[in-house]
């Protein structure tokens, strides 16, 4: 299943991407010594006011950009952020917004397992980590071992957000979705006439995650809207902010009942979570770990080729529908 996803769209688009990365330029460090005078930095005079006027002005801009982008991806965890870096290199005209509800973005790839540091990734995806200059070692027959899982996540959010197209808004939760109904056939003629509509997913309602986790204990804050041509939703499994679009589909009877998290099973996790990744409905691609509670697929463990192949699948799937492949 691994072995057949492919990480590019075209081969045009792969050539060119790695002509341009090819040529890596060797700088010796400079010297910082003169960074220093008696060990203490030379910073000039800073007016407070103007330093809260810069965060302001540039946040405020990303917010007024961002109001309609291309794509919105719901949640910065290891399937989020490999979907946002597939589609922002290889398409870096797309507007795209990452909504993560922590303060720090990547999930539950900061660490292995049981608060270890080590990563186990399958073999099949040798060719993301490469490309992310990401190091590891073999580990088994069939997987690599980074040595360090923060290393691999703060590489990878390193290079979504060096991307121009990219905006990340961490500390924002996702409260709700837009979902307007959208025509799609008409069938008779005359007064016999009728119009077949569908609901699509058009956007997400937004909130700071602390107003989100404290409606109950203040007066009702409303939230903000990020309109979006698509939407993908990789929240994880449940939890607090867990597998939170699916479960709004199902109180909206969207989707059928839940089947929840199955019992642990890396290879068939592994398999139903990338083969699962789809558009659960108009607008709406889902990938990762949320599958799992919507489809009732086996609990993954600490195994990460299969949220980085849902991603990349994830990104593939949101490329096809805007009619970019």
């Amino acid at each position: 299943m691994l072995s057949k996803l492919k990480l590019y769209d075209t081969a045009d688009d792969t050539n060119a991407y790695q002509q341009h990365h090819h040529h890596h330029h060797h700088h010796k460090y400079a010297p910082l010594e003169h960074l220093l005078n008696r060990g203490v930095p030379m910073f000039k005079q800073l007016n407070e006011a103007e330093v809260a006027r810069a965060m302001i002005s540039r946040y405020r801009r990303d917010l007024y950009e961002r109001a309609e982008c291309d794509v919105v991806i719901v949640g910065a965890g290891s399937a989020g952020l490999s979907c946002a870096y597939c589609l922002a290199t290889r398409h870096p005209h797309l507007s795209i917004a990452i909504i993560e509800a922590n303060v720090a973005p990547g999930g539950g790839a900061w660490l292995g397992g049981q608060l270890m540091s080590a990563m186990v990734v399958d073999k099949e995806m040798e060719p993301f980590l490469d490309e992310l200059a990401v190091p590891y070692e073999e580990g088994g027959p069939n997987f690599v071992v980074v040595p360090h899982a923060a290393l691999f996540t703060a590489t990878l959010l390193a290079k979504v957000l060096a991307q121009p197209n990219v905006k990340l808004f961490n500390a924002t939760a996702v409260e709700d979705l837009i979902i307007k109904r959208q025509q799609q056939s008409e069938t008779g003629e005359g007064p016999g006439k009728s119009v077949q509509q569908q609901q699509h997913v058009v956007g997400v309602v937004t909130n700071w995650t602390l107003v989100a986790l404290n409606h109950h204990s203040q007066s009702c804050m409303d939230p903000s809207t990020v309109m979006a041509k698509v939407v993908i939703s990789a929240t994880g499994h449940d939890g607090p902010m867990g597998a939170f679009c699916v479960k709004r589909l199902e109180s909206m009877k969207m989707v059928p009942k839940l089947c929840g998290m199955g019992a642990l099973d890396m290879t068939r996790a592994e398999a139903a979570v990338v083969e699962n990744t789809r558009e659960v409905v108009p607008g709406l691609i889902v990938a990762g770990m949320e599958l799992a509670e919507l489809d009732g697929a086996s609990r993954m463990g600490p195994i990460f080729g299969g949220m980085m192949a849902s991603g990349i699948k994830a990104a593939q799937l949101a490329a096809k529908k805007l009619n970019l492949v």
